[in-house]
């Protein structure tokens, strides 16, 4: 497993959890599209911000193995950023429509 395709299966768990909030609780549906847009952006800015604690992909990859738990700590700082975003997101409209 390499870092590109760590970020990727990351991204991936942004959006997973983008959706999974949007299904548990639909009044912050966006949408399949707005959705993974949500879950993108906020997979990328938590991983961004986050990762220099020590769960970036070139950390859990620096002794040439996968790191299990650094790998999952970085999936479920993705999945929790999807949905801060959606909630960030929703927030907004919610203000804007007012």
């Amino acid at each position: 497993m390499t870092e590109t395709s760590i970020s990727l299966l990351s991204i991936i768990c942004g959006i997973i959890g983008a959706h999974s909030l949007c299904y548990l609780m639909p009044r912050y549906d966006f949408g399949l599209t707005g959705n993974s847009i949500a879950g993108v952006f906020g997979s990328i800015f938590l991983i961004k911000s986050l990762g220099r604690l020590g769960f970036d992909p070139l950390s859990i990859m620096a002794s040439g193995t996968v790191h299990t738990g650094l790998l999952t700590l970085n999936l479920v700082v993705s999945f929790l950023g999807g949905c801060l975003v959606i909630v960030i997101a929703f927030g907004i409209k919610k203000k804007m429509n007012q």
